[in-house]
């Protein structure tokens, strides 16, 4: 009899740097998967910890090597921490997706550290992680994964946004999935609001009281980027070689900036998700806490912006790569050929078990 129940924990670093996400999941299979997020926290990351993930471009190879190592161990006392505090005794796994070091698909190489096979000892738990390896070796882009949990566990919405370190998309388009990285949003707008002592922009309202800088708006709508066919994903390397340089050579206050870059993410969500008309439009991710940015994707669209619960609003990523692992657990498919661009869709993902 195959297994239609599991409890599971996910865990989500993500690009914006705000935190580890860890989110206790009970899923069940009948007709359609269903899930409940039973525990959920985010664990900020310390400075330090915050200022060597964001050099993790800038490693040479032993340099990653040794600091894979070492947020290994960090994610397993964050795991474990989680563990304790919520009393949890019995799980099937932890589903990890660790945390993106260098993503270059095109070169068919992808790295996300926190996944070596001591995690799975060090938190005396099975393990299921490291989920986009094996889709770029099949010719994918490796990214994006939520895509499948979309179909699965959210297809009453025609659309499924998430605005996170990157806007990624995806959607159902004549029998399969499609989906796809829109642009970058909180990796970019993070980084210019840190200059203000700040980890963030509440609400957006430094974005809101600065201005629009016309000329750098279009020359980032005109990044080449925008005008390539799906599957595309988008990295920290991208970033830093296309719209850091861009945005600072105009030498604008920092609120022209973040005025500026949210209409731009603004009109290229926009563009994708008014492809169709009086559509849902399933908005997760700490972007949605950017209330400008909403309402600039609002004004542009006849499309019905939805914001779930805080939770899922949060929790979304954790509770789909916990979804993946699970998925990885039954060797379902877990990765779509039509959203990666890999040669076959294929169940993702290594599998440490723990042996007391």
């Amino acid at each position: 009899m195959i297994k239609d129940k599991f409890c599971v924990i996910g865990v989500m670093s993500g690009t914006s740097l705000d935190g580890i996400d860890l989110a206790l999941i009970s899923f069940k299979k009948e007709t359609d998967w269903s899930f409940k997020i039973n525990k959920a926290t985010t664990i900020a990351y310390s400075q330090d910890w915050t200022n060597r993930l964001k050099g993790l471009t800038d490693l040479n190879p032993s340099q990653l090597d040794s600091l894979d190592q070492e947020y290994t161990t960090y994610l397993a006392n964050i795991i474990n921490q989680f563990i304790q505090e919520n009393n949890i005794k019995t799980i099937d796994a932890v589903c990890s997706h660790g945390h993106t070091a260098l993503h270059q698909p095109d070169l068919g190489y992808t790295l996300q550290i926190g996944n070596l096979p001591k995690l799975a000892t060090l938190i005396k738990q099975n393990v299921v992680c490291d989920f986009r390896v094996q889709d770029v070796k099949l010719g994918g882009q490796g990214a994006p994964l939520v895509p499948i949990g979309d179909q699965l566990l959210f297809n009453q919405y025609t659309w499924c946004l998430n605005l996170g370190g990157f806007a990624n998309i995806s959607c159902q388009a004549e029998n399969q999935r499609i989906a796809f990285d829109i642009c970058p949003v909180n990796i970019v707008l993070n980084k210019y609001v840190n200059s203000l002592g700040l980890s963030f922009d509440n609400k957006g309202s430094i974005a809101r009281n600065g201005n629009i800088c016309q000329p750098l708006l279009e020359q980032l709508n005109d990044l080449p980027f925008y005008a390539q066919k799906h599957p595309k994903s988008l990295g920290l390397e991208w970033v830093k070689t296309n719209i850091f340089p861009l945005i600072d050579s105009y030498n604008l206050k920092t609120e022209d900036i973040l005025h500026t870059y949210v209409k731009h993410c603004a009109q290229q969500i926009a563009a994708i998700i008014n492809q169709t008309d009086k559509s849902s439009v399933l908005t997760t991710g700490g972007g949605v806490f950017n209330s400008f940015l909403i309402e600039e994707i609002q004004v542009l669209t006849s499309n019905k912006i939805v914001i779930p619960s805080t939770k899922i609003i949060e929790f979304k990523e954790a509770l789909i790569f916990a979804f993946l692992g699970v998925l990885r657990l039954l060797n379902q498919n877990n990765c779509l050929k039509s959203v990666t661009g890999a040669s076959k869709d294929h169940s993702s993902g290594n599998i440490y078990k723990f042996n007391p």
